[in-house]
């Protein structure tokens, strides 16, 4: 039952954290505004708030002396995921104040970036925050107020990854991978049991049957080399009886 919990909880703040990166790309783009800049606020609350409460369960699992081997392996290999998120989190928190610092919204400083992408990135956050619809409800100078904020939960983050290695010593090295690299990729993509939802990715089209396709390029290769000689000929009959005539 443990290990099953953790797993949720790990799953829920890894999809969390790769809606925050999905926003964090928009900044500073055409797509940036006053309500991204709640959304990012939102989103990166709700992933200190899962990283505490994951914190809190696999440091109670990994002090226990009881647990057997095996789930102290997994648990183990679990804590190295969960700082490996965390990782990610903060390189994304820094990376948000950097833009947010060099384009702000209230007085801008320089132009927006037109990188292609278009549309708003509600969805997105929704899906981070288990909601159906985003209501927003901050104030027009958010983009300045909020940087303080995020320069502190910086701070809080930092603190928590190192309390974290203080408090369990678990080697990265050491832990074994339960699969292959890549292997997740190959695999279909399923939401799991978090109800955070997942952002999906475009399917694979589907390839064409090798005896149809190979027969249909080989027959118009074939239909390509009797045209061209065909013309060939036809332009040296025409030469010869221009020859002829003149």
């Amino acid at each position: 039952m443990g290990k099953e919990e953790c797993k949720t909880m790990l799953d829920a703040l890894n999809k969390v954290t790769a809606c925050y990166r999905h926003l964090v790309i928009a900044l500073g783009s055409t797509s940036d505004s006053q309500n991204l800049r709640e959304e990012l606020k939102r989103t990166r609350k709700k992933a200190q708030e899962l990283a505490v409460a994951n914190r809190t369960k696999l440091t109670a699992l990994l002090k226990d002396k009881t647990i057997s081997k095996d789930d102290r392996a997994e648990y183990e290999r679990l804590w190295v995921l969960f700082s490996s998120s965390m990782e990610l989190l903060e390189v994304d928190m820094k990376r948000s104040l950097e833009i947010g610092q060099d384009f702000p919204l209230k007085v801008p400083t320089r132009h927006l970036i037109q990188t292609g992408m278009t549309g708003s990135t509600t969805t997105v956050a929704a899906r981070a925050m288990s909601v159906q619809n985003m209501k927003y409800e901050a104030d027009s100078n958010i983009d300045t107020a909020d940087l303080r904020d995020l320069q502190t939960e910086i701070s809080q983050v930092s603190q928590m990854m190192e309390e974290m290695e203080m408090k369990v010593q678990v080697a990265p090295w050491a832990v074994e991978a339960k699969q292959e690299a890549g292997a997740e990729l190959k695999s279909n993509m399923s939401v799991g049991n978090s109800s955070v939802g997942v952002i999906s990715i475009c399917e694979e089209e589907p390839k064409e049957e090798e005896g149809g396709g190979g027969s249909s390029k080989g027959f118009a290769s074939i239909c390509a080399v009797i045209v061209f000689f065909i013309i060939v000929f036809a332009a040296l009959i025409l030469g010869y009886l221009v020859i002829n005539m003149s």
